[in-house]
């Protein structure tokens, strides 16, 4: 066991670059595992921390749980694509649980062409209500601008 990694306080954990060293700590039962798996998520190839991230997924402590989920994010930013296990377990929280920013994530770094269906409809769907709430936004702006004009005018 490595003395590099302090899993009782958490310190450090997020420079694990050892899916070997995660793995034993997830054996053991440590705390602090969501942490680590950002840690993973940077330092280590893609194919090595998927499997881990979506264990990490599952862990029963909501708090490092969100972590796994902010790791899936990173190595969509990173890597710009994921496994096909992340993207369904992804798909499987939805967009309105604690995949919403790892979605967003991954909807904003990797390439629409890379995306399986799912994720496509997601990004066609965001597009279009994003662009929808701007126009809304500008006219309301803009009637807010007209009103002031008016109201000049006639003080």
């Amino acid at each position: 066991m490595s003395r590099r990694w302090d899993w009782e306080r958490g310190e450090r954990l997020l420079a694990l670059d050892s899916p070997e060293e995660w793995d034993a700590a997830f054996e053991r039962g440590e705390a602090g595992l969501g942490t680590a798996v950002i840690g993973l998520a940077l330092h280590c190839p893609l194919a090595d921390v998927s499997p881990r991230i979506v264990k990490a997924m599952r862990l029963p402590d909501a708090g490092q749980r969100g972590f796994a989920y902010t790791a899936a994010g990173h190595a969509a930013r990173l890597n710009g694509e994921l496994t096909p296990e992340l993207y369904e377990a992804l798909r499987a929280e939805g967009s309105d649980g604690f995949a919403v920013n790892a979605i967003a994530d991954t909807l904003t770094f990797v390439p629409f062409r890379k995306l399986p269906s799912w994720f496509k409809r997601q990004w066609v769907y965001a597009t279009v209500r994003d662009k929808l709430e701007t126009w809304c936004l500008q006219s309301v702006y803009a009637v807010e601008d007209a009103w002031r004009a008016v109201r000049g005018r006639c003080s």
